[in-house]
């Protein structure tokens, strides 16, 4: 009678076997299938007929200590126990799989074995999988990674030097510190201008601070233990640390190093990250996050000044391009405005011009290219340049937008919003066009402002054409105001709306137009527009010397 267990598989299954299964021997070094998973054979009474190496190595077992009995505690957890998954298959057949193992890093499928329709046992095949379960403790290499994702996420959402550096506080001091605080050096001289000294922490600017910065602080100045991490690490550009036995202080500075050089000995620093715990010393992995969240900082505040420096170069520009408009004829008293907006926009492409005419007339100007940018003040240009060459040959203003458009509509690609007012003092009347801009108005003597219905055709660019003429007395008390939209539109409100804010200014005649422009900016608020700002105020002067325009203005009101 065959008293191996090869023999078992062999009698009762019909499985191939050899010459040494007559030793009866347990064949815990052999692999009767040469699989890399776990293989288990069972008899009707749940004992171990056979298991190979994988398996052995599996469950931690020998084979001598698994032959012949039921799964114990050593292996319960990779078969489950004898009256869970093995015994289920067993009764009904139904092969089944089931994640098993500690931490579920396993997987076990059973199937009843039957020879002739008898029921002979079970076989488990043990898989073990490379991703644990949701609920076993991370890797040290799965806790980075995670770490870095959120640094990425939460860590340069704006362009804005500052708003980085809170962000890189704020991750920190959530992550491995009790406090985290962000100094910045300067920005780098411009081109030609003598190389700034050796960096230091002296140097830098608190930016940013989080939690408890107290640790890291005594008033302004950096505590002794910081100040050591600190210098070593803006010199070496690489990460220091410091531990104050005496208050049990751990301190890690690591350096901003602005890419591309990616950080390490020799890149450029743009600042520096401080942070501090009570209790233990800043582990490596610890310094690793640091490290990874610093290099995202970095290369947001590299990229809010190169975004500053940018909008910088695009409002000179802007300014560069935008002169101040061609003199008007003598007898016409004339403001302008030009606010760009604050730091969320790139400067646009709004624009002025006076152009003199024939027989004391003053031809105004008023456009704003679409878009913004250095493209936007650029086309800005052409479109003044073409409109005096056009207005050259004193055409009523809506054949002067019509010729405009057509020059435009060949050459250009950005369309544009423009109004014209033809104004002429000696018969007190002003002639208006509109290629799709907001109407002008006019502030009267009873310091009332009228809006002018003037028809607004399509804007310059689109060559379709088909612009109107509207005129209106003009007087010596009148003050006409020409602008942008940036003047009067406000996010989520109807334009009705914001034209009727500026219609209820209450300003008196008494005051001169460059009191008139002050008083509209600051009535509007328009130093905090959430578009670039446009605006010309014009009024005809009066001809006789003792009303001229030298009476104090007194204010204004909504």
């Amino acid at each position: 009678m065959a008293t191996g267990p090869r023999d078992w598989l062999r009698g009762r299954h019909g499985l191939p076997t050899t010459d040494a299964d007559a030793t009866g021997a347990w064949p815990g070094g052999d692999d009767l299938w040469g699989s890399a998973a776990g293989v288990v054979v069972l008899d009707t009474d749940l004992r171990y007929r056979y298991a190979n190496p994988a398996f052995l190595r599996i469950a931690g077992e020998s084979g001598a200590a698994l032959a012949g009995r039921r799964p114990g505690p050593a292996a319960e957890p990779y078969l489950g126990t004898p009256a869970g998954l093995p015994a289920e298959v067993l009764a009904d057949g139904v092969p089944r799989t089931g994640v098993t193992g500690p931490g579920g890093r396993c997987h076990t499928t059973c199937l009843r074995l039957e020879n002739e329709g008898t029921v002979t046992g079970l076989m488990c095949v043990v898989a073990e999988t490379s991703t644990p379960r949701l609920e076993e403790e991370p890797s040290p290499a799965a806790a980075r990674l995670a770490a870095a994702d959120e640094a990425v996420e939460r860590i340069g959402t704006r362009l804005d030097e500052t708003a980085t550096c809170r962000e890189l506080a704020e991750f920190l001091g959530s992550r491995i510190a009790e406090a985290a605080a962000v100094d910045l050096l300067p920005p780098p001289p411009k081109s030609g201008a003598p190389p700034a000294r050796r960096p230091s922490p002296a140097m830098m600017r608190r930016a940013a601070g989080s939690g408890a910065v107290a640790l890291l602080t005594d008033g302004e100045r950096l505590r002794p233990a910081a100040e050591s991490a600190a210098a070593r690490a803006v010199e070496s550009g690489l990460p220091a640390t410091e531990y104050d036995a005496a208050g049990h202080t751990a301190v890690l500075a690591v350096p901003l190093t602005r890419p591309p050089d990616g950080g390490g000995p020799g890149a450029p620093v743009v600042g520096l990250a401080l942070l501090a715990r009570t209790g233990a010393a800043f582990t490596g992995h610890d310094i690793t996050v640091a490290r990874h969240a610093a290099r995202r900082a970095a290369v947001g505040v590299v990229h809010a000044r190169e975004f500053t420096a940018e909008q910088g170069r695009s409002v000179e520009l802007q300014r560069a391009l935008l002169t101040e408009p061609g003199k008007p004829h003598p007898n016409l008293r004339f403001a302008t405005r030009y606010l760009p907006a604050g730091s969320s926009n790139i400067v646009g492409g709004d624009w002025f011009e006076t152009v003199r005419l024939h027989y004391g007339r003053t031809l105004l100007v008023m456009g704003d290219v679409m878009g913004h940018g250095v493209e936007a003040a650029v086309e800005m240009n052409t479109y003044r340049s073409m409109l005096r060459d056009v207005a050259a040959a004193d055409l009523p203003p809506h054949r002067v937008l019509r010729q405009l458009d057509i020059a435009i509509s060949e050459t250009m690609a950005r369309p544009a919003t423009c109004l014209l007012v033809r104004v002429d003092p000696a018969r007190g009347l002003g002639s208006f066009a509109s290629a799709g801009h907001l109407p002008p108005v006019v502030f009267t003597p009873d310091e009332h402002a009228d809006l002018v219905d003037v028809p607004a055709g399509p804007p310059l660019g689109t060559g379709v054409g088909g612009y109107e003429l509207v005129t209106r007395p003009l007087t010596p008390d009148d003050t006409l105001l020409l602008y942008t939209d940036g003047l009067v539109e406000r996010r989520g409100e109807d334009i009705d709306d914001s034209l009727r804010r500026l219609t209820r200014l209450r300003l008196p005649c008494t005051a001169t137009v460059d009191e008139m422009a002050d008083a509209v900016v600051r009535e509007l608020d328009a130093e905090h527009a959430e578009d670039d700002v446009a605006l010309l105020a014009a009024r005809i002067r009066r001809r006789r010397p003792h009303l001229a325009e030298d009476q104090p203005f007194q204010g204004g009101s909504r």
